[in-house]
């Protein structure tokens, strides 16, 4: 039985992203939720979150970076303020906890089988 169109027909890339790491940068306070500095998460593949093994990654950290990935995972004009930008504060001003969102390759997608 044929699929039906643009659901999985693993049809040839037609976007880049960019695969990054949210990386704690510094802390300037109390690590409240246990994290140090050059702890990360990455973000790969559009869509998939990964903790290195024995890890944890605080969520609310990564609630205040969530808004800025899916624009630093897409080629922005140089001139766009969120192309610049590569720096999240965590929300918790005990913490004063600063991640740096960096890019460190790309993924080729077929737009159609991402939703």
């Amino acid at each position: 039985m044929a699929e039906p169109e643009g659901e999985g027909g693993g049809g040839e890339p037609d976007m880049t992203l960019f695969d990054l790491r949210v990386v704690v940068e510094s802390i300037e306070g109390r690590s409240v939720c246990g994290m140090r500095v050059g702890d990360f998460c990455e973000v790969v593949s559009s869509n998939e979150l990964r903790i290195p093994e024995g890890k944890h990654f605080c969520i609310y950290a990564l609630q205040a970076a969530m808004p800025m990935i899916p624009a630093k995972q897409r080629q922005l004009p140089a001139a766009d303020w969120l192309e610049k930008d590569t720096r999240v504060a965590c929300p918790d001003p005990e913490e004063r906890l600063i991640m740096r969102i960096d890019r460190i390759g790309t993924v080729d997608l077929v737009s159609d089988e991402l939703t």
